[in-house]
């Protein structure tokens, strides 16, 4: 991602400040940078239907008709963030899949296969077993494509040109729904639809405070796959933004004096966002069997 910007951003500032071309096309181009504030950096966060890609340029993507259900006009024509969504889950599943078949024929996992059996077996004991016990192994495949999922979606966005899924909020509110449903369908499978709900309620509470736990323990199911959605979203764009506003201090100064210092905490923060990406997909994950756990084990 900082060498995509150094390409498209850095390039224009140092060819306009070392090269005396006034109403050049290069100096334009940093004209516009250094004048158009923070537009560009909504511009590489928000969607759409081009992808910039280096050095072939912008690639449109193929618009589709929109399609009319229930009365709501759906557009299903692809953005850069649904290609690159495919893009992880297209990885996660052929590499998981090569993986398992190749494990099958060593008895000793090496390279990667060891690495893979390292994240199973924490997920498995460090954050299933100790929120939702023995008896919630039975979801290590959900929790371990949601974890390897993000993971991969996190880790995509470092790549240059490339885009991080999991900093769209669409993508986020989608796992977090997903996590929802499975939440809600572990609980009423456990304790059945009424007993379920009827569940949410502690016992033995003054008959005036119900209808105030039940509020609040419905408003509580919301709120929890919010916080999901709301969490990984803003970790994943937050250190985007910084990355940008850093380079962007080279426009803003319009001197190239202050290039290395800008480049040097970008790539501090650039290295820090591989940390994050492994911490917030741990989060999201251990979240999520948190909420199956207290959905199970309501006496709890």
């Amino acid at each position: 991602m900082i060498l995509s910007l150094l390409n498209q951003r850095t390039l224009f500032a140092f060819a306009s400040f070392l090269t005396a071309l006034p109403g050049g096309k290069v100096a334009q181009e940093g004209q516009h940078v250094s004048e158009g504030g923070n537009n560009w950096m909504i511009e590489d966060l928000a969607d759409s239907h081009t992808l910039e890609i280096q050095p072939f340029g912008p690639i449109h993507l193929p618009t589709l008709p929109p399609i009319q259900v229930l009365g709501i006009t759906v557009d299903l024509s692809p953005t850069k963030y649904l290609i690159f969504l495919w893009i992880a889950a297209l990885i996660v599943t052929l590499g998981l899949i090569l993986l398992a078949r190749r494990k099958q024929d060593d008895l000793i996992p090496r390279g990667w296969k060891n690495v893979i059996d390292v994240f199973i077996v924490f997920i498995r004991d460090e954050v299933i077993i100790p929120t939702i016990g023995h008896e919630g192994i039975k979801f290590l495949p959900f929790l371990l494509t949601l974890f390897f999922f993000i993971l991969t979606s996190n880790l995509l966005g470092l790549i240059p040109d490339a885009i991080t899924p999991t900093g769209n909020i669409n993508v986020t509110a989608g796992l977090a729904l997903i996590s929802f449903l499975v939440i809600q369908g572990s609980g009423i499978a456990k304790h059945g639809l009424i007993g379920y709900f009827r569940g949410l309620v502690p016992p033995g509470i003054p008959f005036f405070v119900i209808p105030i736990m039940v509020a609040v323990e419905f408003i509580g199911l919301f709120t929890k796959p919010f916080a999901l959605t709301v969490r990984l979203f803003a970790n994943m764009t937050a250190g985007h933004i910084v990355i940008f506003s850093l380079i962007g201090l080279i426009f803003l100064f319009k001197t190239v004096a202050v290039a290395p210092i800008s480049i040097g905490f970008a790539l501090f923060i650039y290295f820090m966002e591989i940390m994050i990406a492994f911490i917030q997909a741990y989060i999201f994950t251990i979240l999520t069997a948190l909420f199956i756990g207290l959905a199970v084990h309501q006496e709890h």
